[in-house]
């Protein structure tokens, strides 16, 4: 999806999401994390009144508004899309929000108690760079939480069938865990999601395939049938295991 387009994905794709989570599960992020997910996250990274966040690649900024809302934190949502900036500043209207559009790494200047990172992890195929930005813009002490599809990297007939495969960069967990230590973040805990994250990728499927008609009109039927191919595949790689679903947080280490 290329920066101009996000604006009418995000409205074409609205309906399908609200009908394709459960109640009160949709907060318009645009993943497969249910709303419960990022408050867990969120509070295992000791998001609270007065912590400062910052939230990389927040898109539209569903999750942001949701845990400035409900956490009270001081918020900086960061995404490389203007659109989706332009979106996420109007939606959060009466907010402690802040936006920036800019393209990540680096990371805006200042020292932050917690970073987030969710669902974008495998976009970036330097994970190296990212990381140590990330660890260089918290303060001590401060936590990087983040979610991660976990695995051997596509093969090339793998790629051959992912749509956009230029922004998907599998990992394994011994290496993500040996470069979140190499620059100074230690592992606190971890969570597997791959199963909601199956049934989410199931049903979203379900709900842009019902919705096909009017979401073609207003994305094409090229760009729909990416969309539904892509969340096929994930959904299948996700049930036999060829990927995993895994949340962390990880704190900086104190240096003397």
């Amino acid at each position: 999806m290329r920066q101009d387009e996000r604006a009418p994905f995000v409205l074409a794709l609205q309906r399908a999401r609200e009908a394709a989570y459960a109640p009160g599960e949709y907060v318009e992020q645009e993943s497969f994390m249910r709303a419960g997910e990022i408050r867990a996250l969120a509070e295992r990274a000791g998001v609270a009144t007065g912590v400062s966040v910052l939230d990389l690649c927040c898109g539209i900024a569903g999750p942001g508004r949701l845990i400035t809302r409900e956490l009270g934190c001081s918020y900086l949502g960061v995404d490389h899309s203007t659109s989706a900036i332009e979106i996420a500043r109007v939606r959060a209207r009466g907010l402690a929000c802040r936006f920036e559009v800019a393209q990540v790494p680096p990371l805006p200047p200042g020292a932050f108690d917690v970073v987030l990172l969710l669902e974008t992890m495998l976009a970036f195929r330097d994970k190296e760079t990212l990381l140590r930005g990330i660890s260089q813009g918290l303060v001590a002490g401060g936590r990087f939480a983040f979610t991660l599809e976990e695995g051997p990297p596509l093969s090339a007939s793998e790629r051959a069938r992912m749509p956009d495969a230029d922004t998907v960069w599998l990992t394994s967990l011994a290496e993500i865990r040996a470069l979140l230590e190499r620059v100074g973040l230690r592992v606190g805990w971890q969570a597997d999601w791959s199963r909601s994250h199956r049934a989410m990728a199931e049903s979203l499927t379900e709900a842009f395939a019902a919705d096909a008609t009017a979401i073609a009109a207003q994305i094409g039927r090229r760009a729909l049938g990416d969309l539904l191919a892509a969340h096929r595949l994930w959904s299948g790689w996700l049930e036999t295991g060829r990927v995993r679903k895994l949340a962390f947080v990880a704190e900086k280490l104190q240096r003397d």
